[in-house]
């Protein structure tokens, strides 16, 4: 992520998607950015990266209960939902973070 967009990465991933964000380390949190935990307990961990580029390949894939609760709150707040097939009958998307970072959502 950018360095100085911690709220916008908050208003995202807490707000938008639901995640608890982790407060970090002492020794870390200087560096900027942001963690979150997911439902399972697996961690999320945004770095400051500058120059930042975002990440348009490798990514993140999230597991959701509702697929289309997921894609319509992201839709209804001016993000892009790409819908894919290719894992038929298995329901997924694509979108992206603020920072245009690739996100994958699968249904459960």
């Amino acid at each position: 992520m950018p360095a100085g967009r911690e709220d916008v990465a908050r208003d995202f991933y807490s707000g938008l998607l639901g995640l608890e964000e982790l407060e970090k380390p002492v020794a870390l949190a200087g560096r900027g950015g942001a963690w979150f935990v997911l439902p399972d307990g697996r961690q999320l961990h945004l770095g400051v990266e500058e120059p930042f580029n975002a990440s348009r390949k490798a990514h993140p894939a999230f597991v959701v209960s509702s697929l289309d609760g997921v894609a319509g709150a992201m839709e209804a707040a001016g993000f892009v939902v790409r819908w894919d097939e290719e894992l038929a009958p298995r329901r997924r998307f694509y979108g992206e973070d603020p920072f245009g970072n690739r996100l994958e959502f699968l249904e459960v």
